[in-house]
C-alpha cells in the first residue's frame, strides 16, 4: 500500500466509475482559495515543490488497489480497472513565494478524467496547509521590519512531517534560520538553538549552567537566562560571557514576561559590560501582533525566534480551498450553487503593479502592462524544468512584498486586493450559466405525453 492511498474514499469511486463508463477525456481542475480568512491581506503560494513531487511518483499498484477493495468491501477485481493509473497530465501552477487573491487559480490540473480527480485530496492537503503556513511567517517578516527571525516550531507543529514544511516555508519567506536538524540538514537553512530550562535547572546555579554550556561549544553560544529571576541571570550571563572573552555572535535568550522592558534593562547591562556585540533573541509564543508590537516599542531585540504560532498557522489555520472541474473534454463547465459557484474554463492571473490582477482565460493574450503568474511546470507527467529552489522562491516573495499595497501588507485589519474577472472571463461564464440553467429548466419541464389523464405516465 503506497500513498496513493490516502485519499478520500469518494475519489476512488468516481475514479472507477469514470473508467467504467470511458470518460478518459481531458479534463481541467482548478485550485484556488475562495475567501481569504479574516486578518489576512494576502496569501504565499506554498506547496508546488512536494506537490510535484508527488504526482511525478503517482502510481496505483497491486497492493493499493486491494487496500481499495478491502475499504470498499468489493472483489479486487472490480477495482483493477484502477490499477497502473499514472499521473501524466499538465499542470500549470503559480510558482511558490508569489502572492495570491481570492480566487485566484494557485494550480491547475489538466489530464485524463479518472486520473485528474485522484490526485485532488493530495493536492489539497499539500498546497493548503504550506500556503496557510507560509502567509502566516509571511505575516511575521512584515511585521519583524527587517529583523531576523528563527523558526522554533518542530515541537508543538502537527506532527514531525508539519514541523518539516514549517522549517522549509519560513525559511522560503526569509526567517534566517530553524532550530529543525532534520530541515537544516535537508534543504541547507542555517541552523540555530540555545538550551532549555532544564538545563539551567540541572546545575547549581545559572552562572555554572553558563560556563558549562560555553566550554561544550567552541562556537558562539546564547543563553536563556529567565529560568528564574530574569535581570539577575542577565548579570550572571554578562559575566561569564566578559570573562570567556565572549562576544560577537553570542546572545542571551528572552522567553517570558514583559520583553520590551526586560530588554532594554538587558541591553543596558550588556552595553555596561562591554558586551555590545552580545545580541538579544526573544521568543515565548511570538507572533506577527507580537513582533510588531515589539516593533514599535522600539525594544531593542535583535532576533524573534517564533515556534507554536508559525507551524500551525495560528489565526487562520485552515483555507476556504476548493478543487473544481472548469473544463471537461473542451467543454467549460462551472459549478452554480449558492455562495459557491465557480468560473468556467482554464484560467490564467495577469498581474499588474500593486497586485492589480486580472483573472482571464488561460489563452487571453496578457493586457498591457501585465505578466501571467501560472506557468507551465509539468508536461506528460514529467517536470518541464529542475526543482527550484528556496532562494528562487524568496526572491518572488521579496519582490511581490515590495508592490503590496500598504493597506493589504499591514498586521492588523488588513484590506486585501480584489482580483477583477476579464471581460472574455465574464462572457463566458455568463454563456455557461445560460445554457446550464436552460437545460436544468428543460429537464425540470413534465413531456406532455408524461401528462395523460387516463393512465399513469409512459416510458
Amino acid at each position: 500500500m503506497s500513498e496513493v492511498t490516502a485519499t478520500d474514499l469518494y475519489e476512488v469511486t468516481m475514479a472507477l466509475s469514470y473508467l467504467r463508463e470511458d470518460m478518459r477525456a481531458p479534463a481541467t481542475f482548478s485550485l484556488f482559495v475562495r475567501d481569504l480568512p479574516p486578518e489576512r491581506g494576502f496569501l504565499v503560494a506554498a506547496g508546488l515543490e512536494p506537490a510535484l513531487d508527488r504526482l511525478a511518483r503517482f502510481l496505483v499498484d497491486r497492493s493499493d488497489v486491494e487496500a481499495f477493495a478491502r475499504v470498499l468491501g468489493r472483489p479486487v477485481a472490480e477495482v483493477e480497472p484502477l490499477r497502473g493509473l499514472t499521473f501524466d497530465g499538465e499542470v500549470r501552477a503559480v510558482p511558490e513565494g508569489r502572492l495570491v487573491l481570492a480566487g485566484e487559480p494557485l494550480v491547475e490540473v489538466t489530464a485524463p478524467l479518472p486520473q485528474a480527480q485522484l490526485v485532488e485530496t493530495c493536492l489539497l492537503s499539500l498546497l493548503c496547509h504550506q500556503t496557510a503556513v507560509a502567509s502566516k511567517a509571511a505575516r511575521c517578516v512584515l511585521a519583524a521590519g527587517g529583523r531576523p527571525l528563527v523558526d522554533f516550531s518542530l515541537r508543538r507543529a502537527h506532527g514531525p512531517e508539519a514541523g518539516l514544511q514549517a522549517a522549509r516555508l519560513c525559511a522560503l519567506v526569509g526567517f534566517t534560520g530553524t532550530s529543525n536538524v532534520a530541515a537544516a540538514q535537508r534543504y541547507g537553512i542555517p541552523a540555530a538553538g540555545t538550551m532549555a530550562h532544564s538545563y539551567v535547572e540541572a546545575f547549581a546555579s545559572e552562572e555554572q549552567a553558563f560556563r558549562a554550556f560555553a566550554r561544550a561549544h567552541s562556537g558562539p553560544v546564547t543563553f536563556l537566562v529567565d529560568t528564574y529571576d530574569t535581570d539577575r541571570g542577565v548579570a550572571a550571563a554578562a559575566r561569564v560571557l566578559a570573562d570567556l572573552g565572549l562576544g560577537p555572535g553570542c546572545g542571551i535568550r528572552l522567553d517570558s514576561g514583559d520583553l520590551a522592558g526586560q530588554a532594554r534593562r538587558a541591553r543596558a547591562v550588556l552595553d555596561g559590560a562591554g558586551l555590545a556585540d552580545v545580541r538579544i533573541v526573544a521568543s515565548g509564543g511570538l507572533d506577527e501582533y507580537a513582533v510588531a508590537a515589539l516593533v514599535r516599542q522600539e525594544a531593542p531585540i535583535d532576533v524573534f525566534a517564533l515556534g507554536t504560532k508559525v507551524g500551525v498557522a495560528a489565526g487562520a489555520p485552515s483555507l476556504d480551498a476548493a478543487y473544481k472541474l472548469v473544463e471537461y473534454d473542451g467543454r467549460p463547465v462551472m459549478k452554480l450553487s449558492a455562495a459557491k459557484a465557480t468560473a468556467p474554463g482554464p484560467k490564467q492571473v495577469f498581474r499588474g503593479p500593486g497586485l492589480r490582477d486580472v483573472i482571464g482565460l488561460a489563452n487571453e493574450e496578457p493586457p498591457a502592462g501585465t505578466e501571467p503568474l501560472l506557468r507551465t511546470v509539468m508536461r506528460r507527467g514529467l517536470r518541464v524544468e529542475p526543482p527550484d529552489t528556496l532562494a528562487a522562491a524568496r526572491a518572488r516573495f521579496e519582490a511581490d512584498a515590495a508592490q503590496l499595497p500598504e493597506e493589504a501588507r499591514r498586521v492588523e485589519a488588513p484590506v486585501a486586493p480584489r482580483a477583477t474577472p476579464s471581460t472574455r472571463l465574464a462572457a463566458l461564464t455568463t454563456v455557461v450559466r445560460h445554457r446550464i440553467e436552460a437545460r436544468t429548466a428543460a429537464s425540470d419541464t413534465p413531456r406532455p405525453d408524461r401528462l395523460r389523464p387516463d393512465g399513469p405516465p409512459r416510458g
